[in-house]
């Protein structure tokens, strides 16, 4: 098969761009789940998207090829761009230039019978003209008004049709922080799109832009939720590679501010529980219907955030509750310590002992969740207590190790 720039299944190229991006440096071999040939038209199609970021390492066993995105340099998500290459039929193209055409030459509103009347003369020019009937015709406008391409309006029981104005007429600067903020950006990317002299105003230091690929998947369960409808979602599985479908009734998305992964929140049919889904391993929403049970899972959820630290929802220990709570001791040019705790705190409660000592408690579904920021505190913890008691072994036996392999003296927390 040819390589073509154009994408045609955006769940291939937004595979390959998260192995590129996210995990990069593997070698040609190493992507054992498609075939070589599949691999060179990707990274080909990669490059015609993304050559100024594409970077690649030479080694003895082979050349690693790579993404390499200076959020310090780049004022706009590179990666917006592959949603705006989709290939099309020439029957597509054809149809977009000569309705555009028309729509905008029009004075007025027009009927199907208008529009495929002069589609008709556009095309009698050429020694073998593309066919398009009428109920083909009215198929596409349909298509173009539900992506709000083209307006409507009735009258009688005659539906007349004109081009709608698109052109994005607030506030610039708030579209392009939006545009690179908000999940689903990509709307704001496009909408920018039309502004030909914009010159964007900011940088940022921590630039999150995977999200980027999976903002269909997004879109569709936002749709989800404000309908209130059950999806079936189907999903990949890491370790195996296997796609399961699940059905769900969606009910918030939750992004890490820490890494900006992205996670669906919803209630699980199967297992009968909210839990969470990687929106990176969702490959596909398919929407149902409106689900009654909606805004009691939305009121329990809400609940349920008092006691969620990340986004896991059970207990690793099979109680109801995991709780963890630390001291820590800073001297009398650090009060950030004690700032940090309450700004940082989550869920969980801080309390100032005196004023060089401070306790934070929480109470989470899984206290394993808390581990990674708590060790940021380690030089400064003097007493620690997880109710599961395997994860606080496991965490004084971590430090334990670490002031050995340093040859520290200490290393005990009580």
């Amino acid at each position: 098969m040819a390589y073509k720039e154009l994408i045609k299944n955006f769940n291939r190229i937004r595979s390959y761009m998260r192995e590129f991006y996210v995990y990069g440096f593997k070698k040609r071999e190493e992507y054992t789940r498609k075939s070589p040939r599949s691999y060179d038209n990707e990274r080909r199609r990669i490059e015609s998207i993304l050559g100024n970021y594409i970077q690649f390492h030479q080694t003895e066993n082979g050349k690693n090829v790579f993404l390499s995105i200076d959020s310090r340099i780049t004022e706009h998500n590179p990666l917006y761009q592959a949603w705006k290459i989709k290939s099309f039929t020439d029957g597509d193209i054809t149809f977009h230039f000569i309705i555009m055409d028309i729509l905008e030459l029009a004075k007025e509103s027009l009927s199907i019978h208008e529009i495929t009347k002069q589609v008709d003369q556009y095309l009698s020019v050429f020694e073998s003209p593309k066919v398009f009937d009428e109920s083909t015709i009215r198929k596409k406008l349909r298509e173009y008004v539900n992506e709000g391409i083209i307006e409507t309006e009735k009258c009688g029981k005659t539906l007349y049709y004109k081009k709608s104005d698109q052109i994005y007429k607030g506030n610039i600067d708030i579209l392009d922080y939006f545009s690179e903020i908000v999940p689903c950006g990509v709307i704001g990317s496009f909408l920018l799109d039309q502004q030909l002299k914009h010159k964007g105003k900011f940088a940022f230091k921590h630039h999150y832009i995977t999200g980027t690929m999976d903002s269909d998947v997004m879109c569709q369960l936002f749709e989800a939720m404000q309908k209130k409808s059950s999806v079936t979602i189907q999903m990949l599985q890491k370790r195996t590679g296997n796609k399961t479908k699940m059905k769900v009734i969606p009910l918030q998305i939750f992004i890490s501010v820490q890494s900006g992964r992205q996670y669906l929140m919803a209630y699980s049919q199967q297992f009968k529980r909210i839990s969470s889904f990687r929106l990176d391993r969702i490959i596909s929403v398919k929407i149902e219907k409106e689900d009654k049970d909606f805004q009691e899972l939305r009121k329990k959820l809400k609940y349920m955030k008092k006691h969620i630290w990340g986004v896991s929802t059970t207990s690793r220990s099979g109680e109801r509750m995991e709780t963890v709570e630390f001291t820590v001791h800073y001297e009398e040019n650090e009060p950030y310590i004690h700032q940090r705790l309450e700004r940082e705190k989550r869920c969980g409660k801080v309390k100032k002992i005196d004023d060089h000592t401070s306790r934070f408690y929480a109470e989470v579904y899984d206290a394993s969740e808390l581990v990674p920021w708590i060790r940021t505190f380690l030089c400064r913890i003097t007493e620690i207590h997880f109710s599961n008691k395997i994860l606080e072994t496991q965490f004084k036996r971590d430090i334990q190790k670490m002031y050995e392999l340093y040859d520290l003296e200490g290393g005990e927390v009580q």
